[in-house]
């Protein structure tokens, strides 16, 4: 079970309400989300906080310059262009890898620059920057290489362009790989960087920038704009550039799960606005493909509809089969290729769930000989290893663990990826670990590594005996804003929330909590049964329609183990008497059906 944990912070939330025209319990979300730290209760949520959390416009977006070597990078690359250097876009095959390699390319286009762009084979090449990828823009006259998405890891590939002559300019967003201070006194580490001309990086010790939580599409984009300020004149104005790129640095954002905190919202907020008038042909194509109403874009459509379509060309063909989309002029071939995209997500699909059966297995089958471990290390050998990491994330949810799912690679090693929890450091303990691997790079909660296949056991055995977590740290935890009866809910509450959006990662969608939650009868939904609608009921006696879209079984074996089997029967044959009463974890939404909007109740969780 998930433990709940009721915020408890202090503002003057009825002063807050007068002064923004705002109910209190709204003005009570905005002060969870904003205040982190009880000591710093008054400056975090100041009426300046407030007022910049509910209006915040892309005028409150930091100064790039203040990102180490930014400025110093765009002197570069304006030289470059002003010399008719042929430069080549090396990203990553991910979302953030191909949006952010699409802003570069067509903002050096834009300025005058004779730029091309490669992506990764996942399967060939790896992640980022690799030697054979250098070797072939030497062989192929490149001068200049700017990486995107990658690149601060890269050390050992940069310093061998340098070697051929090259210049290289690293854009990335990902951890600064260090030496000395594993877990210790963090000012004690030196930052390992690549011999680049220049190291942009939000996440460099030096520079000014004040907000790391960056993607690297955001990184490029900022890029582009302190080199755009030495071409841009009279004659010269990059505005809508900017405004179109700018959907593509939202749709990143989601897609690698940045916290929507800080100019993270803002960027995802202008995204959705600006998307239904984006002139992209091929994103146009992918919204259409997918029975997306253009005008009603919400963060779920990016980071589960078309995040995932463009993902699913990295992981079972050529990430540049979703960048040739967002190039595409031509809308018949730009519709082919949303076709195609939409395809090969719906074989992922497929592949996925066949990985996440069989890593379950494995992982009860060692649960049942060893005990659940700390963190589960699983090598299935057989599963594409481009779902390595959607099925770690799966495993990770089932369970709760920090899981590493690794599979055969091409080379003949391992290779995989991390996806962690709350309280565990994925890069802080691989870090503890480096040695073992052949590559490895990554943030707290997700990493890719490889390693030789005789290291997999020595790798699960190092990070569960240093893991240092216990029982309670590996109980989910179910962050409610404020315990609130049903009968508070209405859709005009529900539509001010609308205010406090767009919700994600960072900045949740309102989660309440009620006791005595009377179930009264019930629907099973859904083609796969896997959704129940149900009439629910409180003290108040107010009847009220109530949505669980979670995990069907885990919910049914509850309610027969407090209630029993005739109990749940007599409920989904509407005979339910009132005495099933639960505790639900719930947010309030309007249903629109057929013209007409209800209120109903959506839980998240429950005991």
């Amino acid at each position: 079970m998930s433990k709940w944990m009721v915020a408890n912070k202090n503002a003057d939330f009825e002063g807050i309400s007068r002064k923004f025209g705002i109910s209190p319990i709204t003005a009570r979300l905005i002060a969870n989300r904003l205040i982190t730290n009880r000591e710093f209760e008054k400056t975090q949520c100041s009426d300046e906080k407030i007022d910049e959390y509910l209006n915040a416009g892309i005028e409150n977006l930091h100064d790039p310059s203040g990102m180490a070597d930014m400025d110093k990078g765009a002197e570069v690359m304006y030289e470059k262009i002003q010399a008719g250097a042929k430069i080549r876009v090396i990203g990553d095959y991910d979302v953030d890898g191909i949006c952010s390699s699409y802003i570069l390319v067509s903002g050096l286009k834009l300025f005058g620059g004779d730029v091309d762009c490669v992506l990764p084979d996942r399967m060939k090449d790896g992640y980022g920057l690799s030697v054979k990828l250098v070797d072939n823009a030497y062989a192929e006259g490149i001068d200049t290489i700017i990486t995107c998405d990658n690149g601060i890891a890269a050390a050992e590939q940069i310093a061998h362009a340098k070697e051929l002559g090259m210049t290289v300019v690293v854009t990335d967003h990902h951890e600064v790989p260090f030496e000395g201070a594993e877990g210790g006194d963090l000012a004690a580490r030196k930052e390992i960087l690549p011999p680049a001309d220049a190291v942009i990086d939000p996440k460099r010790n030096e520079g000014s920038y004040p907000f790391k939580e960056i993607c690297g599409a955001v990184v490029a984009y900022k890029f582009l704009q302190v080199l755009s300020a030495k071409f841009e004149d009279a004659e010269h104005s990059f505005g809508d550039f900017f405004t179109e790129m700018l959907i593509f640095a939202g749709i990143a954002t989601v897609c690698d799960v940045m916290e929507l905190r800080d100019e993270n919202r803002i960027i995802v907020k202008e995204s959705l606005r600006l998307i239904g008038k984006t002139k992209n042909k091929g994103l146009r194509a992918l919204i259409h493909v997918n029975s997306l109403d253009e005008n009603k874009i919400s963060v779920y459509h990016y980071g589960f509809v078309i995040g995932p379509c463009l993902n699913a060309t990295g992981r079972l063909e050529l990430a540049s089969r979703a960048l040739a989309l967002f190039t595409e002029e031509d809308e018949s071939e730009a519709a082919k290729i949303a076709e195609d995209l939409k395809n090969l997500n719906d074989s992922r699909k497929d592949l996925t769930k066949e990985g996440v059966d069989e890593a379950t297995e494995m992982v009860e089958e060692a649960i049942r000989k060893e005990g659940m471990p700390k963190v589960i290390v699983a090598y299935l050998p057989d599963i594409h290893e481009s779902i390595a990491g959607i099925v770690a994330g799966k495993i990770k949810e089932k369970y709760y663990r920090p899981t590493i799912i690794l599979t055969e690679a091409a080379d003949g090693g391992a290779k995989g990826s991390g996806r962690s929890i709350e309280k565990f450091d994925m890069f802080e303990e691989l870090s503890a670990c480096k040695e073992l691997f052949t590559k490895f790079g990554g943030h707290k909660m997700a990493a890719g590594l490889s390693l030789p296949k005789e290291n997999i056991d020595e790798l699960r055995k190092r990070l569960n005996q240093n893991c240092t977590l216990e029982g309670a740290d590996f109980e989910p935890v179910i962050h409610i804003d404020i315990a609130m009866p049903l009968r508070y809910a209405s859709m005009d509450l529900v539509r001010e929330f609308s205010r406090l959006e767009p919700f994600g990662n960072g900045n949740t969608k309102p989660l309440f909590a009620q006791k005595n939650v009377a179930l009264l009868s019930g629907r099973i939904l859904g083609k796969n049964k896997n959704c129940g609608k149900y009439t629910v009921t409180d003290d108040s006696g107010y009847r009220y329609e109530m949505m669980y879209f979670g995990d069907m079984e885990k919910w049914h074996g509850f309610l027969r183990d407090r209630y029993g089997s005739d109990a749940v029967d007599a409920l989904y044959d509407g005979m339910g008497n009132g005495e099933m009463k639960i505790s639900i974890a719930y947010y309030p939404d309007i249903n629109s059906y057929m013209g007409r909007d209800s209120l109903q109740i959506v839980m998240n969780d429950y005991c």
